[in-house]
């Protein structure tokens, strides 16, 4: 009968340290707890701090690039309805959106409907040729078009700065997101255009992906097209397979003649912009890289000065028959 008592208090002993037990441990488990949540709304703090969310930049306002970088390749066939195009050039007004102030650059007799641009950046990027020439032509009317939405808002943005920080000057400069490759005829007439930029265009090494390079037979065509008489292509990479690539689709091409007068490309500030203007050229620049270029000019007479008659077989043979015959007799 002595044992019970005992047992009772040893029992209610133990008992009692196990529940202190457990609720060391409870408070030990909610202490652990809150500390990790204020460590992770710490952690996440410090993310949304460092996160590039772009704060909304007001029209005027100079955009910071940081904030407007978007994955440099995309594939311009792909099929998507993202992009509003004309059904027509006439039904586009340029005036309305890109050049507001075109009585300021225009002569006095230029009505509305003549307002079109004369100079295209394919792929501007962040836009630093399509500015240079703003002020390099101050008589033509810049327009430069990219794929990516971020990047061709920063571009916009960075030319209403310059415009509200040099009033007067860069209003015959605009940027347009559209696929080039796709809807040029949706916006541009015949022989309106005096000049064409490819610079640093993405190479698209593998073979398969060789049809979404933006110079190629069929689209230089269209770029013929769109040329006026004299007008020039001017084209520039770091790679130089892609340099290659460009010279030999523009010698091969009927409507192309390339000028290789030193001299004459010199005195083009065209072609020192080109090379010195774009984000890409001055990162080729800082790594110490080499620039590949080539300067062609649209000739409509070309055809009708050569005695080859040209037929969907040798449109695009760089080599006369006459050259061919010659080559063979000296095979033999």
């Amino acid at each position: 009968m002595r044992d019970e008592p005992f047992e009772a208090s040893a029992k209610g002993e133990i008992d009692g340290k196990q529940e202190d037990a457990t609720s060391n441990r409870s408070s030990v488990s909610a202490g652990s707890h809150n500390d990790t949540v204020e460590q992770d709304d710490a952690a996440n703090a410090k993310k949304r701090k460092k996160s590039r969310i772009a704060p909304i930049t007001n029209d005027g306002d100079m955009p910071q690039k940081k904030f407007y970088r978007q994955r440099a390749h995309c594939n311009p066939l792909s099929h998507n309805d993202n992009f509003s195009y004309p059904v027509r050039p006439d039904l586009m007004d340029w005036t309305d959106r890109h050049y507001p102030g075109w009585k300021k650059f225009k002569p006095a007799s230029t009505t509305a409907d003549q307002v079109i641009p004369t100079v295209l950046d394919i792929g501007c990027g962040f836009g630093g040729l399509t500015v240079a020439l703003s002020t390099i032509l101050p008589n033509e009317t810049i327009l430069g078009m990219e794929i990516r939405a971020k990047v061709t808002e920063y571009v916009r943005l960075r030319i209403m700065a310059l415009r509200k920080e040099f009033p007067g000057s860069y209003e015959n400069a605009s940027v347009m997101r559209t696929n080039s490759m796709k809807f040029l005829p949706n916006y541009f007439r015949k022989g309106c255009l005096n000049k064409l930029f490819f610079c640093f265009p993405d190479p698209h090494f593998k073979r398969k992906n060789h049809p979404r390079r933006i110079v190629s037979e069929h689209l230089l065509s269209e770029y013929a097209y769109f040329l006026s008489p004299g007008g020039k292509l001017y084209a520039i990479t770091d790679v130089i397979e892609l340099h290659e690539w460009h010279v030999a689709k523009c010698d091969a091409h009927p409507l192309f003649e390339r000028i290789e007068d030193e001299e004459e490309l010199a005195n083009d500030p065209c072609v020192n912009a080109m090379i010195t203007e774009t984000e890409e050229g001055k990162k080729v620049a800082r790594n110490k890289g080499d620039k590949y270029y080539a300067v062609y000019k649209y000739r409509d007479d070309l055809v009708h000065e050569s005695k080859k008659q040209w037929n969907m077989e040798n449109f695009f043979d760089s080599v006369s028959a006459e050259e061919k015959n010659l080559q063979e007799e000296n095979n033999k």
